[in-house]
């Protein structure tokens, strides 16, 4: 983070978080509400009064602030637009899954969480929208769709791993890789993280192909060692030749396969997967067809996934690791 600058004048919030896992909205008191419309009307009546302050330096001003002030203990959140409107900035926080608008002063020294329109006509607040009830099945179909260098995505990985140890045999757990397919050649592919990301996402989908049992321990051996090299062509080539080597894995025919029409019809058939549900960030978890917007922790991941059995088997009455990882809150995409 650029800045650690935080805004002046700041209301401060109660001693909850603003940020919590209820969502923000929930937790606004009138008295907040009142300090919203007071800081709108000075800073749309300020007449050469402080400063502007450029919209993503403001930006960066104020996820300090809200990561330093109030998130909960061991989260982050994200900054996302930065947008001018009615003369002040609408900052947009990615935070545990949801995107919050707060509002600031356009010299970044007035931070409130919302606004109220003066102009339109006074409605029933929305009422929160009851969370669907799990879609059941035999064998739930998991599918946990990543980016191979999302550092976001490699966490879910790590927490989805002790689940398909503990489940695998018991529903249908599946990777799937976010990438765009534009022609007949492995050339044609695009992932966000460039080139050398969308062949790394080639072979682990060979890999799962013909060698499933090495899969997971392929992966967390890669992510742990290897991606923190992904800047680096020559270490990163030389820290997969070695994991491949350890978990005695022909690496020539996984480089033949993720080369050729081999590799990218496995792409072909998880884009086609990722199109369906509209997939878009790394990483999204979606459970019979329902997208999965809690904790990334393998304990949280277990209870959804048993939540969808129609019968849970005794697998699910074992307890898993609920510790998350310090950034698992992110995204890619």
């Amino acid at each position: 983070m650029a800045s650690k600058k935080s805004p002046k004048n700041v209301a401060k919030p109660p001693p909850s978080s603003i940020l919590g896992s209820k969502g923000m909205v929930a937790g606004l008191i009138l008295i907040i509400a009142i300090i919203a419309v007071v800081a709108i009307f000075l800073a749309t009546s300020n007449q050469g009064g402080s400063p502007v302050v450029p919209p993503q330096d403001c930006g960066k001003n104020v996820i300090s602030y809200v990561n330093t002030n109030l998130v909960q203990a061991g989260t982050t959140a994200d900054l996302g637009t930065v947008t001018e409107k009615s003369g002040i900035y609408q900052i947009t926080v990615r935070y545990q899954g949801k995107d919050i608008p707060l509002y600031v002063t356009k010299d970044c020294t007035l931070l409130f969480p919302n606004t109220i329109d003066l102009t339109g006509t006074q409605s029933t607040p929305a009422q929160p929208t009851p969370t669907a009830a799990p879609v059941k099945s035999p064998s739930p179909v998991v599918d946990l769709f990543v980016m191979a260098f999302c550092p976001y995505g490699t966490q879910a990985e790590s927490a989805m791993q002790p689940v398909v140890g503990l489940l695998g045999t018991k529903s249908d757990i599946s990777v799937r890789y976010i990438a765009t397919v534009q022609g007949t050649t492995v050339d044609s592919i695009s992932s966000l993280h460039g080139p050398t990301e969308a062949q790394e996402d080639l072979r682990q989908l060979c890999i799962n192909k013909y060698y499933p049992a090495q899969y997971w321990p392929y992966l967390m051996d890669f992510n742990t060692n290897c991606y923190p090299l992904s800047q680096d062509a020559t270490r990163l080539d030389a820290c997969r030749a070695n994991t491949t080597l350890k978990l005695g894995i022909d690496s020539q025919k996984i480089e033949t396969c993720a080369s050729g029409s081999e590799g990218l019809a496995l792409l072909n058939a998880d884009e086609g997967v990722t199109g369906k549900y509209q997939v878009t960030a790394s990483p999204t978890l979606i459970i019979n067809g329902q997208v999965y917007s809690g904790q990334r922790t393998p304990e949280a991941y277990k209870q959804a996934i048993c939540s969808h059995f129609e019968t849970a088997p005794a697998e699910c009455s074992v307890t898993l690791s609920s510790q998350a990882a310090t950034s698992s809150t992110g995204g890619c995409g």
